[in-house]
């Protein structure tokens, strides 16, 4: 693999614009880490692209020569696909240009962009991209995944809000795909993920949108069954404007945390609204009057400071393990075993996540995308979070047993973005009956899976 990534370094370094980064040079090393702690590999190269030829020239050097390729946007993969022992990277984070057009309400994004790029840049004419909810995530694979945030209920996912990706395939040509041109590989792209190629722009919807009311509150231990009840019927009749995320966990030692909750279990209420404020007041006040009267607080946050709050909560170099699922709905059992589960979190940083989605999302038929079937309104993601590689073991082994537990209730199904890098037999639960068709697009656009580093979709011939 070494003599390769020199093959591929002697191929490039004459005709490439951006930097190339070896093992031991400066640069290298800083580079060479992702998001996720867990996955600590050394790739051979790192491609830092500057422009689309630069991708063009990686990915024909990397083909020819048959080394083991990983894509890099924001380094954020959970599965940690984003880089890989001995092979090469190419790395984006110099592609993160975003154009606006104000009156059309769209926007052109460079496949290195960050969400915090497309943000700052929306945000100045007061525009927004439904997204994720951290800001340093990279926005190619949110996107390529489907990618649910704060905005999923009234704007849709992140893949229903594009209408044109553009992009480097397997044998280093450069595609369009929209709805009349290819129109194949758009549908494959819109919660595919990264199987067809580098996406080095999309061109994307922009809805208008400066701020919103942000109501938080803490509910003891005693009082979380009642909370998970009410908030599975609640959200069922809910209005579009209004997200209310459920985060079991053992609450923060932290000031704005009341001292009789620190440390204990507690459900942490996130809601936001995002219409009128005076037409949410009612449905706050609802869900806050669940919460321990000395932990809520309700206030106007600019969208800016909303896709940051969470950025300390999840920062770089941390150790991440997740198991996720959906249901139609959460029964009482179902609510019992995560009531039961809470006191027995073994970090303080894991969270019980839960959110609904339905909404605009919903309103997507499962055929329209890859994406899929969103019929199923409930998703979990058990997100464990720890320091130390000592407690590798117990986090992991605290992850998987919960979920076992609790799949006997949920529906097939599981969103590629929350899915480890252990769980590629889940895959085609993924894809169910667009299954086929997914690998008829793969069996297209790149017969030879030189894109494999993701939540892979064999091509037919490699399908056993």
């Amino acid at each position: 693999m070494v003599e390769a990534s020199q093959e591929v370094y002697a191929s490039l370094h004459r005709r490439f614009k951006g930097d190339l980064l070896r093992p031991g040079e400066s640069g290298y090393q800083e580079a060479r880490v992702i998001w996720n702690a867990m996955v600590a590999r050394t790739p051979g190269l790192i491609a830092r692209c500057s422009d689309v030829s630069d991708v063009q020239n990686a990915v024909r050097a990397a083909s020819e020569i048959g080394i083991l390729t990983a894509i890099r946007c924001g380094g954020h993969s959970l599965a940690g696909f984003s880089t890989c022992d001995g092979g090469m990277v190419i790395d984006l984070s110099r592609m993160r240009q975003v154009t606006v057009d104000t009156e059309a309400r769209r926007a052109r994004i460079a496949g290195g962009c960050l969400l915090g790029s497309i943000d700052t840049a929306t945000q100045k004419v007061g525009l927004v991209f439904p997204s994720g909810v951290v800001s340093h995530t990279g926005a190619s694979g949110l996107i390529l995944g489907g990618g649910t945030g704060w905005l999923t209920r009234r704007f849709g996912l992140s893949c229903d809000n594009v209408e044109g990706f553009t992009l480097v395939t397997a044998d280093s040509s450069v595609v369009l795909a929209n709805a009349k041109e290819n129109p194949d590989l758009f549908w494959a792209l819109r919660g595919g993920g990264g199987n067809f190629g580098v996406v080095t722009e999309f061109e994307v919807k922009l809805h208008p949108l400066n701020s919103v009311v942000l109501a938080e509150g803490l509910s003891p231990e005693a009082d979380i069954r009642l909370l998970l009840e009410c908030w599975r019927d609640f959200m069922a009749e809910a209005p579009l404007d209004l997200k209310w995320n459920i985060d079991l966990r053992l609450a923060p030692h932290a000031e704005k945390v009341p001292t009789g909750l620190r440390g204990r279990p507690v459900a942490s209420s996130s809601l936001v609204w995002t219409g009128e404020p005076d037409a949410g007041r009612r449905y706050l006040e609802r869900a806050l009057s669940m919460c321990s009267p000395d932990s809520v607080s309700r206030k106007t946050v600019s969208f800016l400071n909303l896709q940051t709050m969470a950025d300390s909560d999840f920062p770089h170099g941390r150790r991440y393990y997740t198991k996720s699922g959906y249901f139609t709905y959460l029964d009482d059992t179902t609510i019992d075993r995560l009531v039961e589960t809470v006191a027995a979190i073994p970090s303080s940083e894991t969270q019980i996540e839960l959110a609904y989605l339905g909404g605009a999302a919903a309103q997507i038929a499962a055929h329209e995308t890859a994406f899929g079937d969103r019929s199923a309104p409930f998703i979990m993601n058990l997100l464990a979070n720890w320091s130390g590689a000592s407690a590798d073991a117990g986090n992991i082994s605290w992850i998987r047993e919960l979920f076992n537990k609790l799949r006997p209730a949920m529906k097939p199904g599981v969103y590629v973005n929350f899915m480890s890098g252990d769980e590629q037999d889940r895959v085609p639960e993924a894809y169910q009956e667009r299954w086929d068709r997914m690998v008829a697009a793969k069996t297209h656009y790149d017969p030879h899976n030189f894109f494999r580093l993701n939540q892979n979709v064999p091509p037919r011939k490699l399908v056993t």
